[in-house]
This record gives structure tokens, C-alpha cells and sequence, in this order.
């Protein structure tokens, strides 16, 4: 598979296909990741700016992100958007977004598109590299995960003074991305990532992307997109963290499970390699 784009082209139909043997495999890889290069944050990094400029600068970047995201959903993908209504229901709260990971630069537009309100993002550091868009993420909302311990207790305050501000945050479980696919993935860190609701009794919602054939032939065969949202799924007061954690996860992935029957075109094919044999 090619390199990831924002505009992505055509894929020729003899080479959508990709054979995998772990759920863990990439198929598309930054340099960094095809060299094993171990990628970390800048030294003293600060996951919420203490600059005024800078947050400034980040508030109207962020506005010009939505603004060309709208086009690019919503023109370049012919993205429609269901179930946003039920954001709502979380009653002036913040939230936490749980989405399939099928698209590089979808992932990062479609969620500020689909929520009400302003959006940030759990982001491998990896992704602080991609040309163009990589260094302006943590300006409009990306939260790189820390690697040493001074790092990650930073990251966790972050993430929860984002939610404490009545914030969305975005979460990919199944951590790989994987253009196009159609099925939804186990969560490699099970239920982990469910951590940041359920320690903040927050409500969680599903984004679920979906592909069909395009009515026209602009882009080749390239699919457009329904993006479904669902919920919210709430921790139950009664259960304890890990038995909260272990139940979102469930809801959170049968749900993507269900809106992912709505897809109605595999554009590109994942073969374990054991079933090509």
C-alpha cells in the first residue's frame, strides 16, 4: 500500500489486498516505523501550552482545521453523518469518542466533524512526523502518549483537565490504522483505554466509518464514507473500575461490531496469510 496522503488516490485493483499475520501489523508504516525507530516528545514537552500566544494561535488554527475539514469530509469523502443527535445525551458532560481506525487523515478531521464541540485526540508520537499535518496536531487537540513515567502522569492530568473542560476525546482502540477496512478489530490494549470514562464517569460514544461505491467515477473507485455514532454507554456507579472498564469495552466494541453491517463495499482486502495458504 502506498505512503498515507491527504487526497489519496486510486488504488489499482490488483494491489487492494494486504496479507497480515497479526491484527498488529501495519500496513502503512512511517519511516521511523519501517527502521524500528524508537520515537519519543521533544524534552520538557508541555501537553497543554502554558504560552497565551500560543493557545491563541491553536484556537484559530483549530477553526481553520473545521473549516477545511467540513470540505473534506463532506466533499472529498461524500461523508454523511448519522446518530449526532445522540451526543446530545450527554448532558452538558464531557465525553469520550471510541472509533474504528480506517483512515489516516479521516481519523483526524471526522471526529471534529461528527462531535459537538471541541475534540483532542490520543495520538502516537510517531504521528508528530507526518509531513504536513504532524506538527500542527498538538495545536489542534492531539495528545501524544508519554513514554517515561514523568510523561505519562503529565498526559493523564491533561487528559483529564480536557474532559474536566466539558471536551471530547478521541480514542482509536484498535491502534493500528487499517485503510478501508471493513471489519472492526480486538483492541490490542483491551480495555485500558477505557480508563479515561470510567475514572471520570464520563459517558462513551461509538464512531463507527463505514464505505460504499461513489456515484461517480471522479476518484476512480475509490468508496465514500457513512460515519454512524452511538450511544452513550455509561459506567454503572456499582461496579468497580476494572469491572466498568471490562463492560465499556464490550458495549463499545459490539457496537462498532453492529454499525460496521452497514458498510457495503470492500474497496481493499485483508487475507491472513495462514487463510491465503
Amino acid at each position: 500500500m502506498a505512503k498515507a496522503e491527504l487526497f489519496q488516490k486510486d488504488i489499482p485493483e490488483n494491489e487492494r489486498v494486504f496479507y497480515y499475520e497479526s491484527e498488529k501489523d501495519d500496513p502503512i508504516e512511517t519511516e521511523e516505523q519501517e527502521n524500528k525507530i524508537e520515537v519519543g516528545l521533544p524534552k520538557d514537552y508541555q501537553f497543554i501550552p502554558k504560552n497565551p500566544f500560543k493557545r491563541l494561535y491553536g484556537s484559530i488554527l483549530y477553526r481553520g482545521f473545521k473549516l477545511f475539514g467540513q470540505y473534506y469530509e463532506r466533499g472529498y469523502w461524500q461523508a454523511k453523518f448519522y446518530g449526532r443527535e445522540k451526543l446530545k445525551k450527554a448532558g452538558g458532560k464531557g465525553y469520550v469518542i471510541y472509533a474504528n481506525h480506517t483512515n489516516p487523515f479521516h481519523d483526524v478531521f471526522g471526529p471534529a466533524i461528527a462531535a459537538d464541540r471541541h475534540i483532542f485526540t490520543i495520538i502516537n508520537p510517531v504521528n508528530l512526523l507526518v509531513p504536513g499535518i504532524g506538527k500542527y496536531l498538538p495545536l489542534i487537540g492531539g495528545l501524544p502518549l508519554g513514554k517515561s513515567k514523568e510523561e505519562k502522569a503529565a498526559f493523564n492530568e491533561a487528559v483529564d483537565k480536557r474532559l474536566a473542560q466539558k471536551n471530547c476525546l478521541v480514542v482509536y482502540p484498535e491502534a493500528h490504522v487499517w485503510p478501508f477496512a471493513t471489519k472492526i478489530r480486538k483492541f490490542p490494549a483491551g480495555d485500558r483505554s477505557f480508563k479515561y470514562a470510567v475514572r471520570n464517569n464520563l459517558p462513551v460514544f461509538t464512531m463507527t466509518t463505514t464505505y460504499h461505491k461513489r456515484k461517480d467515477k471522479k476518484n476512480g473507485d475509490l468508496p465514500r464514507m457513512d460515519i454512524y455514532i452511538d450511544g452513550p454507554f455509561l459506567p454503572d456507579p456499582k461496579k468497580t473500575e476494572d469491572e466498568n472498564r471490562a463492560m465499556l469495552a464490550e458495549k463499545a466494541y459490539n457496537s462498532m461490531q453492529k454499525m460496521s453491517k452497514h458498510n457495503s463495499y470492500e474497496y481493499f482486502k485483508y487475507i491472513k496469510k495462514e487463510e491465503k495458504a
